[in-house]
């Protein structure tokens, strides 16, 4: 059984451009490299919009050196690039940005889902690269609900969607520059699964919804984390009420981390050719 190290709880919610209303439940300026290869998780709402003919969202932005991976469980997002990715991802639905040598992106609520109004609840985690893949081509992945594989749990007790990675010999659409299991978690109030996870490899849950004890002892709850040991394979799930648990479990990457707003390099000097690049245009324009 993978031992736990801690539980955090939620923290306060604040606001990213005027369309994101987050908490920030997993950060390497807080765990370092204990939660290597991830960097930061926001988790966005669950929140009801009202109708509105504004363009809600963050405007264009710069960032390098590693992976955005959007979840959206509620509402729709629009996204544009400087590579000239345009995209469009509504419930179920994953994007998945590898910034590596530089991207401008903005992220908005889709236009027709703003002017209907709703709610809205969305993941956004940033998973590192290393080194060699730093200053690599940008990329863009849009992993459709529809393409993302289901595996059915045991005693009908839910699901898990696999959307990185391997899960019961089941894989992933998404492709990952080192080896990353990211799995979306549905449990059923009162039933219980055991997951097997490399041992070896950073393992986290983020519990979104509802109520679980993990291992038999420890309790999580809504926009809580936490985080196990590296040793050991197993962990237990026992859902008080129905979840959604995100699990992250990915092989350390082992590099210095440093990061400066939207920039995650290994040196400080790589941190500020990022900012003169982008000044200089260098990260390309997204083309209105």
């Amino acid at each position: 059984m993978k031992k736990i190290l801690e539980i955090y709880k939620s923290p306060s919610q604040h606001w990213v451009g005027d369309g994101f209303p987050v908490r920030t439940i997993l950060s390497s300026q807080r765990l370092g490299e204990a939660i290597s290869p991830f960097l930061l998780l926001d988790y966005g709402g669950p929140v009801e919009f009202p109708p509105t003919q504004q363009a809600l969202g963050v405007d264009e932005h710069p960032h390098r050196g590693f992976e955005t991976v959007t979840i959206v469980y509620q509402g729709e997002l629009e996204h544009r690039d400087s590579t000239g990715n345009r995209g469009r991802i509504g419930p179920g639905d994953v994007q998945w940005m590898t910034a590596a040598s530089g991207i401008v992106h903005e992220e908005k609520h889709a236009r027709e889902f703003a002017q209907r109004g709703g709610m809205f609840e969305m993941v956004q985690l940033w998973v590192n690269l290393p080194a060699q893949f730093k200053m690599a081509s940008p990329g863009y992945q849009t992993l459709l609900d529809r393409d993302i594989p289901v595996v059915n749990l045991a005693n009908e007790s839910g699901a898990v969607r696999v959307i990185a990675g391997n899960f019961q010999r089941v894989k992933g659409p998404a492709r990952t520059f080192t080896p990353i299991n990211l799995w979306d978690v549905r449990l059923k109030a009162g039933h219980r699964t055991e997951l097997n996870v490399p041992s070896g490899y950073t393992t986290a849950l983020v519990s979104l919804r509802g109520k679980s004890i993990l291992n038999g002892t420890e309790k999580v709850g809504e926009a809580e984390l936490a985080l196990f040991d590296r040793q050991g394979e197993d962990i237990t799930i026992e859902a008080k009420e129905e979840a959604t648990i995100l699990v992250l479990n990915g092989e350390p990457i082992n590099e210095p981390v440093v990061s400066y707003g939207p920039f995650v390099m290994n040196t400080p000097e790589e941190i500020r050719q990022a900012i003169l690049d982008y000044q200089n245009g260098r990260m390309g324009r997204i083309e209105h």
